[in-house]
């Protein structure tokens, strides 16, 4: 069945509204704030998280903040429970989000042990949290499965264990209020995106590798259920142009340099979210776009015209061109939207491209590492202070790390044009 853009657009509303107002949640991140993405194989994946460190670094920029991810594959609540104690807590973050839940079933139906299990383990999760002094956390359902492929094609058995994803999804909210802490729901968005994406292209249309681990596409809905739990707006800055009165005005994180004949050249400390990908999914991964409300939720950079004396005009921004009526540009135009190529793609990939290497190198870090320091500590426990002296230089490494990524994240010049349409 093939559904209109209107028909769409009224189911992703009533989704992503879901879980509460379809306003963004007070911001939870502070100045100096230290960011752990915790979670199984699907974040060990380094795309989710990447995409997380990607716009807290250029889209939402807070003074000082940095990202890290813990990811392990084959990891559940109760494991990272026992192991949060070794490699994850001595990294002393202020904030975390965790992501589990798709093995702490065992790929079968929920039953009252393996439900009580997992409740009692996100909340030890949680305590251990508050009590390492980690300011905000934001508990995550876990994510679902792609029926086509899950399980070599056993569609059956696919259906089961998404009722038991969502069942744990229930668990984690219900944990998240019980402790206080922010709650992203993972599961609803990925299921309804999934079905939307399909209706529209075909059932062949995928969003996971193997069934449960997800493509890019996949994991850019993660990361938007995560970022609205964190509580950023989606304001990336408002360009306003007078072509009457020859001038222009822009919000904070943006400043214009120069503003004649239409012709506006501005530099910004904010990036609009772009959506670098490998090029053989690049396609794909945009087009879940169309089923995602993140760039009117999350990646809202605007260009609003005034003094316009013509019906049509011609917005060129680097080096593509696009039409649009003065009534749409009077009302504000989303350039993040309706200029995915645009002169930020470059900049934002290099940064992409090392949070990318740092996040690799956190995997071998926290799961040879670290994990080897750990099992150390018990077996000798007389030389517990050369261990823990050894574990802050590899903590310490690790900040290094983080660095990186963030030096890179310079302002940006750039041009655009407003012209009438010849």
């Amino acid at each position: 069945m093939k559904l209109s853009f209107a028909a769409i657009i009224v189911v992703l509303l009533t989704v992503f509204a879901a879980g509460g107002s379809l306003l963004a949640a007070e911001l939870l991140l502070r100045p100096g704030d230290f960011v752990a993405v915790a979670g199984d194989s699907i974040t060990e994946q380094r795309l989710y998280s990447m995409y997380i460190e990607d716009y807290l670094l250029m889209c939402q920029p807070v003074p000082g903040l940095r990202v890290s991810q813990f990811g392990w594959n084959g990891d559940s609540a109760s494991w990272f429970a026992k192991r949060m104690v070794n490699n994850f807590l001595p990294f002393q973050p202020s904030v975390a989000t965790t992501c589990f839940g798709m093995n702490d079933a065992v790929y079968g139906p929920l039953t009252p042990e393996s439900a009580k299990q997992y409740c009692q383990s996100q909340k030890t999760i949680v305590e251990r949290m508050k009590k390492a002094g980690v300011r905000a956390i934001v508990v995550g359902s876990p994510g679902c499965l792609e029926v086509e492929t899950a399980f070599g094609g056993d569609h059956a058995r696919a259906v089961m264990y998404n009722h038991t994803l969502a069942g744990l999804r229930d668990i984690a909210r219900a944990v998240a209020q019980e402790e206080g802490v922010a709650f992203a729901d993972v599961h609803d968005p990925m299921i309804k995106v999934m079905e939307l994406a399909k209706a529209r292209y075909s059932k062949d249309y995928r969003f996971t590798l193997d069934g449960g681990h997800p493509e890019p596409n996949g994991h850019l809905v993660m990361a938007h259920a995560f970022l609205e739990a964190l509580g950023c707006s989606g304001d990336i800055g408002t360009i306003t142009v007078d072509l009457a009165a020859a001038s222009a005005e822009a919000t904070g994180g943006h400043k214009v340099l120069s503003c004649a004949g239409g012709r506006v050249e501005i530099e910004s400390a904010r990036y609009p979210f772009c959506f670098c990908c490998d090029p053989a999914k690049l396609q794909a991964f945009r087009a879940a776009l169309e089923f995602l409300p993140f760039n009117e939720r999350l990646n809202r950079f605007n260009l609003v015209v005034r003094g316009i004396t013509q019906k049509k005009m011609k917005v060129t921004w680097g080096f593509a061109a696009s039409e649009f009526s003065s009534a749409q540009l009077e009302q504000g135009i989303n350039l993040a939207a309706e200029f995915p190529d645009n002169p930020f793609c470059e900049p934002f990939r290099k940064v992409q491209e090392q949070v990318a290497a740092q996040q690799l190198a956190e995997v071998a870090l926290v799961k040879e590492q670290l994990n080897s320091l750990g099992a150390l500590r018990e077996m000798a426990a007389k030389e517990r202070d050369a261990i823990d002296r050894l574990t802050k230089v590899l903590v310490d490494r690790d900040r290094d790390y983080r660095e990186a990524p963030a030096a890179l994240v310079k302002p940006v010049r750039h041009m655009l044009k407003i012209e009438p349409l010849e």
